[in-house]
């Protein structure tokens, strides 16, 4: 969903490897302000993160969001929950869909919209297997030897 105009701060790319992307959401985030100064400074990760159901509500767990250094007293904890912002009815949506399928919210990609608003591409996944993954492998080698050949003989 990061388009033209965004400003990508993390993406998690071992995501896509280990699960299959079902659907895709752009929600917000609620944060503190040194937050989102860290943030636009590109000391965010989300290689580990990943979103869960508390209270009715959905949260972050285990993004990694760097403390500023300016900020001192103000500062936040760096692993805290994070409140997604999203309408009530794609929340119920997805709450449905999760607890049907047994499926995980794993997060794409953490980025700044247009307006300058960070939101998170959050995605309905559903996990490989050892076997999937080395079908996707194979895909992606066939994938590229083929734009290789393409190139080479027109």
């Amino acid at each position: 969903m990061a388009g033209t105009g965004t400003r990508v701060v993390a993406v998690n790319r071992r995501a896509r490897h280990e699960y299959f992307i079902e659907d895709t959401l752009e929600v917000g985030l609620v944060l503190m302000g040194s937050e989102v100064k860290a943030l636009r400074a590109g000391h965010g990760s989300i290689k580990e993160a990943y979103a869960r159901e508390q209270g009715g509500e959905l949260y972050l767990f285990g993004c990694h969001i760097s403390e500023f250094a300016p900020a001192a007293r103000e500062n936040h904890s760096p692993l805290r929950p994070r409140k997604l912002l999203l309408h009530r009815r794609e929340l119920g949506k997805l709450l449905g869909k999760l607890r049907e399928r047994g499926a995980t919210l794993v997060p794409l990609s953490l980025y700044f919209n247009e307006r300058g608003v960070a939101k998170l591409e959050l995605g309905l996944a559903r996990g490989k297997k050892k076997a999937d993954k080395r079908e996707t492998e194979k895909q992606r080698d066939w994938d590229r030897q083929k734009s290789r050949l393409v190139r080479e003989y027109g």
